[in-house]
């Protein structure tokens, strides 16, 4: 049993990406749009290349290595030294970080 290679086409035009630049509220030239509508488009056509490959013979890969990746042991460690790393912040105040107010 093979994929077959949906019929759709692939091509994004200019006026999309304005209209969805538009939508989305940014702001997107002329010359930007056409540039985008290219990019998409040939991404868009690699998709539907790739989607038309016959994987049906091919087993899943789970792991690269087929194997498990060795983990370091979950023990706890008192080496953070505070004093070290605060002596280099802007502004510190009884042991905790200050920071500039950023909501009202």
């Amino acid at each position: 049993m093979s994929q077959q290679t949906p019929a759709t086409d692939s091509s994004v035009s200019r006026h999309e990406i304005l209209e969805v630049a538009s939508l989305a509220r940014l702001g997107v030239d002329e010359d930007t749009a056409d540039r985008y509508a290219n990019d998409i488009s040939k991404v868009l056509t690699l998709m539907h290349t790739l989607a038309g490959v016959d994987t049906t013979s091919l087993t899943p890969l789970a792991n690269i290595h087929e194997a498990c990746q060795d983990l370091r042991a979950d023990v706890a460690k008192h080496d953070i030294n505070r004093e070290r790393n605060q002596a280099v912040a802007p502004a510190v105040e009884q042991g905790l970080y200050l920071v500039p107010q950023v909501i009202e």
